[in-house]
C-alpha cells in the first residue's frame, strides 16, 4: 500500500521529523520529493510506501501539516517518481554494468 502528502514547504521538515521518529511509520519506505518539478510550487511530497497500518498512520500524523494526495494527482506523482527512480537505476547500471 501507498499514501501520498504533500506538504508546504514551512512544515516539511517538521512533518518529517514525525515521520522518521515514529516507531511504525519509520518503518515503511518514505521518500520525500520537492513539488516544482512535479506542478505545485511550494511545497513537497511525501511518499510512503509500507503496510495498512504504517500508511494508516502517516496519514493520522500528517492530517495537521499536509494533505493527502489522491485521485489523478496521486497516480502523476506517483509516476513521475517511478520514472525518476528508473532513471537513476539505468545510471547506476551504466557506472557498475
Amino acid at each position: 500500500m501507498e499514501v501520498v502528502v504533500y506538504v508546504e514547504s514551512k512544515n516539511n521538515e517538521k512533518l518529517k521529523q514525525i515521520l522518521f521518529s515514529d516507531n511504525v511509520v519509520s518503518r515503511a519506505n518514505i521518500v520525500v520529493h520537492e513539488s516544482g518539478s512535479l506542478g505545485r510550487a511550494g511545497g513537497f511530497y511525501i511518499r510512503v510506501l509500507g503496510d495498512e497500518e504504517q500508511c494508516k498512520r502517516a496519514i493520522e500524523l500528517s492530517k495537521d501539516l499536509a494533505t493527502e494526495v489522491k485521485d489523478e494527482e496521486k497516480e502523476k506523482v506517483l509516476k513521475q517518481l517511478s520514472e525518476e527512480s528508473e532513471k537513476s537505476l539505468e545510471g547506476f547500471s551504466g557506472i557498475f554494468g
